[in-house]
């Protein structure tokens, strides 16, 4: 190799990226734990393999295998949380945390305000979900809207690595809840950088501007962010300059980095795979109208699933959100 030759820079998943975050986690503070179906290595270390590892080297009493019971995941969690653990809970499919709501939203969200302050829950709640593999309207849904509308309650949803491991770390040493949403498709696909250190951290409720621009904001987190992404990269193409802002964390969200952009382009895009009707888009709109009224230069525009179950014909599951394409077209009828 030249000494002008770079070597290649190394490429690292998203679930590489959660699984250093657990390793980091667990070999710097011996409170932090995790449940949830088949996490321990005898049951194969995760369903994505991200716990792989761990009870072999930490033992069973930090990484713990549990029945099929979400409700019970969660609860064992809120009260180890009480006794001074950090938990990690995993339930399996954000669908499934339906079933353990009660614990969720009346005891999680609400015991550091019904003890006047004096009691924390201090765990994280990890979940996947997404289209594209076929699994169907009970396996695939986006329900971030449901936990952000209950105060108490922190949401995360990265797209990149970086972010994964980052807001992981930042989640852990919560002194309150947070739901973790990992999207299924994004785990695999590597990206070209370097495996974060033990001391990134992402800020939760920060966003991120990935891609800088002067004529259309789009706002976006988990997979759509991605899309957000390749479809910035294609107007650029056409002589259109978007920003692309990766809220990262959907509750609290970063006001101050969206109003900053939509001042700046005065055109705003939303996109979240979520129904678009009640969804976080609508917040989002709501309050750039509010703060910006007379200033934009188009309506804010929002971008959703339909209001539908997620369909399993793959032709209606492609159609069901948004995608580069009609994020592409969108930015076309804005900067218009």
């Amino acid at each position: 190799m030249s000494a002008t030759q770079k070597a290649p820079r190394p490429t690292v998943s998203i679930v590489a990226a959660l699984a250093k975050a657990y390793q980091d986690a667990f070999a710097e503070d011996p409170k932090v734990i995790t449940l949830g179906e088949d996490l321990a290595d005898p049951e194969g270390g995760g369903v994505i393999n991200i716990t792989k590892g761990l009870s072999t080297t930490y033992g069973d009493d930090r990484v713990r295998s549990t029945p099929i019971s979400e409700q019970a995941i969660i609860g064992a969690a809120i009260g180890a949380s009480l006794a001074g653990y950090k938990p990690i809970a995993e339930i399996m499919l954000m669908n499934f945390t339906t079933v353990a709501m009660d614990m969720i939203i009346n005891h999680a969200a609400k015991l550091r305000f019904m003890s006047g302050g004096q009691t924390s829950v201090p765990i994280v709640i990890r979940t996947m979900t997404g289209l594209g593999l076929g699994t169907g309207g009970q396996h695939t849904d986006y329900f971030e809207a449901w936990f952000a509308h209950t105060a108490g309650i922190k949401v995360c949803a990265p797209s990149t690595p970086e972010d994964a491991y980052g807001l992981l770390r930042s989640a852990i040493e919560d002194p309150d809840p947070v739901l973790f949403i990992e999207n299924l498709p994004l785990y695999f696909p590597p990206t070209a950088l370097e495996m974060p250190p033990s001391t990134h951290r992402v800020p939760l409720g920060k966003a991120a501007v990935q891609v800088e621009g002067t004529d259309v904001t789009v706002v976006s987190y988990s997979r759509m962010a991605a899309e957000s992404r390749q479809a910035a990269a294609l107007a650029a193409q056409e002589g259109i300059s978007v920003e692309v802002i990766d809220l990262r964390t959907v509750a609290p969200w970063d006001r101050e980095t969206v109003l900053a952009s939509a001042r700046k382009t005065g055109r705003v895009l939303i996109a979240h795979e979520a129904v678009k009707q009640h969804g976080i888009g609508a917040e989002i709109a709501a309050v750039v109208g509010e703060q910006l009224f007379g200033e934009l230069k188009k309506p804010v525009r929002r971008l959703g699933g339909a209001y539908s179950a997620v369909p399993y014909s793959k032709p209606l599951e492609d159609a069901f959100a948004p995608n580069a394409a009609s994020i592409l077209a969108a930015i076309k009828e804005l900067a218009s």
